[in-house]
Parts: structure tokens; C-alpha cells; sequence
């Protein structure tokens, strides 16, 4: 059944939601995060250039992303729960079908396409049902269930080597199908809410399903152009962290100990990065600024580290990255309206994709042409200080609200965000997307 309370319960089945959200997460991106520990030894076996196998990590985050956008339209048509658990099982046979594989086409089609379209599945519906359950500690809530990325990558770093050494690599891809199986079950966790705001019917078309009438808005038209140079940069530690760390002779456990710092790192900055968020001290758009650009910042230090201090600079990009990601998506309802923020996930997850297509192969190019990965991280931690430095229009570009007189709630209704300025809900909640005006609104 639908429960339908006055507002987001800011807690209860929430808490629940959040652990799925949690699990999802882990069995998403905290999986890619250590899938470049098996690169290597898909590059020796099918005796193809590292350029080459950095497709497989590659197609499988861009199609993760790209499709997110379906994800979400296809969650606001039938709900977060039977989506998430179809792409749970699309998951896992992409993964059981790559175990299986006689060239990298094989991959391609397999962790890239069908594992990539599970994923695209489950994260943005999970994540965005997430979102509704939550008003005040929306941010921490947030957080919280995107340390299952460093969890995760904690765990299965030295798991997947464990089992790459144990059982190769066609074994292992084998065990990881059963283990991502287990992410139908939390969508089964995920009980649909109903909330004041929200559309009387599901949109009707395929753009306003997809929600492009967002990108009419001056700040979200900002903060996707930012996000989408972030994206280019921000995902090739999770492709060549690893690979990097044994170009530098730390061997394959040395080199999971940097995945798994960097994870450590990752997730303590998450929590701590959502509570300050929630407490309203530094407005959102400045913390996404200033932790946007550590993020490139890190980059830049894991590719100028040498072996000794690889270590420390893994730490430091865990935590800045940590410190991002949940801002990516606590200002979304401020943008979006917690009535489309489902869809403005999901169209976010597409922007990163642009760049997450980009990154990973032109790290693995340039680490083919100069025989390591300095010049790749270089190039890449440009890309992260490029979009951040975006993030430097995003307040001009919101609207300009006079201060409010004091009373005794200083939160504006949950439904409509509360670290942004607010937009008509009765606007944000049209299915034909809102129209540029919205921008002048408060």
C-alpha cells in the first residue's frame, strides 16, 4: 500500500530506504570503483592495450549514467521498487554472461551494455525515493547511503583480488553476478510515498517523463554544465587507481590497500560532508564549489605521488571526492523540487556519463603514449577544476529572494527544498517542464 503523509516522515521506513539505498550503492558504484583491479588481467589474457580494456570500466559507467534518465522516467511511471529489482537482475546476468567471454566485445556487451543498464536501473530511483523520505536531515540521509561506494569498495578491493588470484578472472566475474543479484531484494525494500506537490498522473511524453524541461532553468542549466566537467575527470580513480598504484611496483595487495584508503577516506567524508550540509552554515553552492575543487585537487596529488606518498594522496582524494558527491545530489530538490527529483537525478547521472565516457579511455591513451598514468590524472584533475569553477555562476544564476522575517519554522516546507531559494511547487510539478521565468521566482 501507498502511505500518504502530510510530508517527508524524515526518518521511520526512511531509515530503511536509506540501508537500501545504501546496499544499491555499494553493489553499483563501490563495484566499479574495484572492478579495475581485474584490468590487468584482461589486458594479458586477450593481449590488448590498457586504452582498450579501460572500455569495459568505461561502457559500463557511460551506459550506468547515460541511461539513468530512463531509470527515473520508468520509476516515476511504475515506482522505484519493480525498476530497481529488474536491474538488479539485468546486473547480474550481465555479469555471468561476461564470465563467459572470448574477446572484449564479449565485455563490451556484457559488464558495458548489460550490467551498465542494470545499473542505470536501480541507483537514480533508489537514491531519488531516498530524497522523498527526507526534509531537514535530507543531505545526511543522503550521505549516508552513498558510503556504500567506500563500504563497498573496502570489501570487494581485496575480495575481487582474492578471487582474481583464487579462481581468475572469468571465476570471479562469476561470483560478482551473484553477489549484484542481491540488489533485486532492495528494491523490494524501496515503498512508494506520496507527497503534497506531487503531479496528480505520471507525465505523459517521453521528454517531460525524462524531465529536459529542468534544463529551461538558468541554475540547473549552471550546475549541469559544471557537473558534466566534473564527470570527465572524476571517475578514472575508479578505473585506474589500481592500475596505477601497480605501475608504481606496490604488487596486486598493495595495490587494493590504495582502493581501500581511498574508500576509507570516501565514506567517513560523506557522513561528515552531509552534516554540514544540513546544518545550513555555508550555503550549498559554496560547499560544492570548494569541495568540488579539493576533488580535482586529489587528482592531481595521486598523479604527481610517487610510491611512498601514493598512499597519503589516495586518502586525500577519498576524502574530497567523499565530501562531493553527496552535495551533487542534496541540492537537487532545491533545484528540481522534491516532486521531480527522481528525474533530476537521473539527469544528472546522464551529464556525469558524458564525461565518464570521456575520462577512462583518454587516461588509458595517455598512459599507452607516456607509459604511466601521471599525465592521465593530470589531464583529468583539469577537468574537475574546470567544472567546480562553474559552480562559481550557480548562485547568480538562482533567484535573488529577499530575507526572510524571523518565525518560528526558518525551513521553508520540505517539499520544496530547503538549502535553495524555493520555486512555485504548483510549477514544479507540471509535466511539461517549468519554463525559464521559473528563475526570477522565489
Amino acid at each position: 500500500m501507498t502511505s500518504k503523509p502530510a510530508g517527508p516522515p524524515d526518518g521511520g521506513w526512511g531509515w530503511v530506504v536509506a540501508a537500501a539505498a545504501f546496499a544499491v550503492n555499494g553493489l553499483s558504484y563501490g563495484l566499479l570503483r574495484s572492478l579495475g583491479l581485474a584490468l590487468p588481467d584482461l589486458a594479458e589474457h586477450f593481449d590488448r592495450s590498457t586504452q582498450d580494456t579501460a572500455w569495459v570500466s568505461a561502457l559500463a559507467l557511460a551506459v550506468q549514467q547515460a541511461a539513468s534518465p530512463v531509470g527515473s522516467a520508468l520509476s516515476t511511471r511504475w515506482g522505484a521498487r519493480p525498476v530497481v529489482m529488474v536491474g538488479g537482475v539485468l546486473t547480474s546476468l550481465g555479469f555471468v554472461f561476461s564470465a563467459f567471454a572470448r574477446s572484449l566485445l564479449h565485455l563490451y556487451l556484457g559488464l558495458g551494455v548489460l550490467a551498465g543498464s542494470g545499473w542505470a536501473l536501480v541507483f537514480a530511483p533508489a537514491l531519488g525515493t531516498l530524497s522523498r523520505y527526507f526534509s531537514r536531515r535530507r543531505v545526511l540521509a543522503v550521505g549516508l547511503a552513498l558510503t556504500g561506494n567506500g563500504a563497498s569498495s573496502l570489501l570487494l578491493a581485496p575480495t575481487l583480488q582474492l578471487l582474481l588470484d583464487t579462481f581468475g578472472w572469468r571465476g570471479a566475474l562469476l561470483v560478482l553476478g551473484a553477489i549484484t543479484l542481491h540488489l533485486a531484494p532492495c528494491g523490494a525494500l524501496l515503498r512508494p510515498l506520496v507527497l503534497p506537490g506531487d503531479p496528480p498522473a505520471p507525465p505523459r511524453g517521453p521528454l517531460a517523463a525524462l524531465g529536459l524541461g529542468l534544463f529551461a532553468r538558468r541554475a540547473f542549466s549552471v550546475f549541469a554544465l559544471g557537473t558534466a566537467l566534473v564527470g570527465g575527470g572524476y571517475f578514472v580513480p575508479y578505473v585506474h587507481l589500481a592500475p596505477h598504484a601497480l605501475d608504481q611496483g606496490l604488487g596486486g595487495y598493495g595495490a587494493a590497500l590504495v582502493v581501500a584508503v581511498a574508500a576509507v577516506g570516501d565514506a567517513g567524508a560523506r557522513l561528515i560532508s552531509g552534516w554540514l550540509a544540513d546544518q545550513g552554515w555555508v550555503p550549498l553552492s559554496r560547499l560544492l564549489l570548494v569541495f568540488g575543487a579539493l576533488t580535482g585537487l586529489g587528482v592531481l596529488a595521486v598523479g604527481l605521488g610517487c610510491r611512498g606518498a601514493l598512499l597519503a594522496a589516495a586518502g586525500a582524494y577519498g576524502l574530497s571526492a567523499g565530501s562531493y558527491a553527496p552535495l551533487v545530489f542534496g541540492v537537487l530538490p532545491g533545484l528540481a523540487g522534491v516532486g521531480g527529483v527522481v528525474q533530476a537525478t537521473g539527469l544528472v547521472m546522464m551529464l556525469m556519463s558524458l564525461g565518464g565516457l570521456l575520462g577512462p579511455p583518454l587516461s588509458g591513451f595517455l598512459r599507452d603514449e607516456t607509459g604511466d598514468f601521471t599525465a592521465s590524472f593530470l589531464a583529468c584533475g583539469s577537468f574537475i577544476l574546470s567544472g567546480s569553477f562553474i559552480y562559481m555562476g550557480l548562485p547568480g544564476a538562482l533567484p535573488s529572494c529577499p530575507p526572510a522575517s524571523p518565525s518560528p519554522q526558518a525551513t521553508p516546507p520540505p517539499e520544496r527544498g530547503e538549502l535553495l531559494p524555493v520555486l512555485p511547487v504548483a510549477l514544479l510539478s507540471s509535466s511539461g517542464g517549468p519554463p525559464s521565468t521559473l528563475d526570477t521566482t522565489c
